[in-house]
């Protein structure tokens, strides 16, 4: 009975990770739905940019309040990881502290995880007071209706709990190292903890024991739960920021890629020795690629990581000159409607054994719609202000493309420009030959 407590720690264990990793296995698959798209070049710039915003979260401290905040967060859930190590040692070998016989080094990671662990309560008060007191007008926009408003604030929640017990495992066991108690060796500097420790005075060696065995279960059984919940949360940037940084855009803002099939077109037009009657070679003979993007299958894979990791943080709308001026368009939302509408097809795909079945629904129109996609400016506002190197504009780029060279669905002041430019060289629409009539005006 004595391995009864690590038999049970190794099954929570193995269940947890087990589930995190189907899950980080359907997330994969997902985001391989995408169109593939050669992201190889530059890796030291890559390797710089991820450097620089994920890790040194360079555009976080942009906005220094909530930047300030967001890096003790951040710094505390790194660096307690290593906390987080030894509990699992412990909870496998049935040790106590196994890391104690660092001795002064432990003693100062120990101090560390505790006051990181109290700024990090501080830090989220104050995120949650922002979200519900002072109420940010970007923590209000209409995508932020009902879940999540409720994730944003259940991960304020699970982390604030998480804090909590892990200080209170420590002051349990700082009064046991204090009573000699055996198995508790004296280990570890607990500058927040003994704060706490004077609430359990007088209380007898069996219920100290119980306090800390049950903070210290909790306290990990929590983190497996939050490993998991990840996956349906926005949370999950934790984990995307890295490789989204390292495979965002390298090229300079404004400048757009070129469809290959259109590319395709007009060097065939452009050939003189082209035989404009050649029948299509057997290849070709499929079905025709689509121009532009209508669905998530037609975006890249990037674009879909893009939606997977983004925050939710309405930096980019609160840039939006489009959404300051009251029209529709809100590139979080965009964001937000793609990593739904991808997640809706990877559970279609669950559902039908491997394959999509057609469901009569796709982004344009059933998530995004066109009134949404022309209001943006393309000023690439958005783009800047992502703490993680999302491109909104991309996306909506795509399915420009998709409403103009599939549907011929562009507003009606855009059309007459296109028309004039075909027929007159123009977006006026004079024709070329009288181009100059205005020389000779009075």
């Amino acid at each position: 009975m004595q391995y009864l407590p690590n038999i049970l720690f190794v099954i929570a264990l193995v269940l947890g990770i087990g589930f995190f990793a189907k899950n980080v296995k359907r997330l994969s698959r997902n985001i391989k739905l995408g169109r593939d798209v050669d992201v190889s070049d530059n890796k030291p710039q890559r390797w710089k940019n991820m450097a620089k915003i994920a890790l040194g979260q360079t555009k976080m401290v942009v906005r220094p309040i909530a930047g300030f905040l967001h890096i003790i967060v951040y710094v505390g859930f790194v660096i307690i990881n290593i906390e987080v190590l030894e509990i699992i040692l412990d909870g496998i070998l049935g040790t106590h502290r196994v890391f104690a016989p660092l001795g002064a080094l432990y003693d100062f990671l120990i101090a560390s995880f505790e006051v990181l662990a109290f700024l990090v309560i501080v830090a989220v008060v104050i995120f949650w007071l922002r979200r519900n007191v002072i109420k940010l007008q970007r923590f209000l926009k209409p995508e932020m209706k009902g879940w999540p408003k409720k994730d944003g604030n259940l991960i304020l929640y699970i982390e604030l709990v998480l804090m909590f017990l892990f200080l209170t495992m420590n002051a349990a066991d700082y009064q046991l190292q204090q009573l000699n108690v055996a198995h508790y060796t004296k280990a570890g500097m607990f500058p927040v903890s003994q704060f706490i420790a004077p609430l359990f005075e007088g209380l007898s060696t069996s219920t100290l024991i119980l306090i800390e065995r049950t903070a210290w279960w909790l306290h990990i059984l929590g983190i497996l739960a939050f490993l998991n919940y990840l996956y349906y949360s926005k949370h999950l940037h934790i984990l995307l920021a890295f490789p989204n940084t390292y495979y965002g855009s390298l090229r300079p803002q404004g400048q757009f890629d070129n469809l290959e099939s259109v590319t395709n077109e007009v060097k065939l037009m452009m050939d003189p020795d082209a035989d404009p009657f050649a029948a299509p070679v057997e290849d070709d003979a499929g079905e025709p690629e689509k121009f532009g993007a209508s669905d998530v299958s037609d975006l890249n894979w990037v674009q879909l990581l893009n939606a997977y990791t983004c925050t939710e943080c309405g930096r980019c709308t609160s840039e939006c000159p489009a959404n300051q001026t009251g029209k529709k368009l809100s590139p979080r939302k965009i964001m937000m409607d793609t990593r739904d509408r991808l997640e809706e097809v990877g559970k279609n795909i669950d559902a039908n054994k491997g394959k999509f079945t057609d469901d009569g629904k796709q982004l344009l129109n059933d998530y995004i719609t066109p009134e949404e996609l022309w209001a943006c400016t393309s000023c690439n506002a958005c783009v800047e202000a992502c703490p993680v190197s999302i491109d909104p504009l991309s996306i909506i780029m795509d399915m420009r493309r998709y409403l103009v060279m599939e549907q011929s669905a562009a507003p009606t002041d855009l059309n007459n420009m296109m028309g004039n430019i075909e027929n007159n060289g123009a977006p006026w629409p004079f024709n070329q030959m009288d181009r100059l009539n205005w020389v000779e005006e009075n």
